[in-house]
């Protein structure tokens, strides 16, 4: 599963440019990776899990401005299309599971 972490946050004062700058880097404690300014993803192992990051994130959300949460399979995040420019690029590959012996 993918978790998307999408927002729009305002920066017209300092105080708003802190909330913006708390919440992504709180995204990025998580384990979330930027895909685009305001578009960050991360890979959970399971659907549990992915709810319960988006617990967390739920709890850190700023008190202005927008914020989505959207979790996807591994299949539909597949089939996702990335472009730079006029030439298509393949998509993320999730992290390797890591065995314990």
């Amino acid at each position: 599963m993918w978790l998307f972490a999408m927002f729009d946050l305002p920066i017209t004062t300092k105080e708003l440019k802190r909330d913006y700058a708390r919440f992504r880097k709180f995204l990025l404690s998580q384990g979330f990776s930027m895909l685009q300014f305001s578009v960050y993803a991360r890979h959970c192992p399971s659907e549990e899990s992915g709810e319960g990051i988006k617990s967390r994130v739920r709890q850190e959300v700023p008190p202005h401005g927008q914020v989505r949460l959207l979790l996807v399979t591994d299949r539909q995040f597949g089939r996702m299309e990335i472009f730079y420019g006029k030439s298509r690029t393949p998509v993320e590959e999730p992290p390797q599971q890591f065995m314990l012996f």
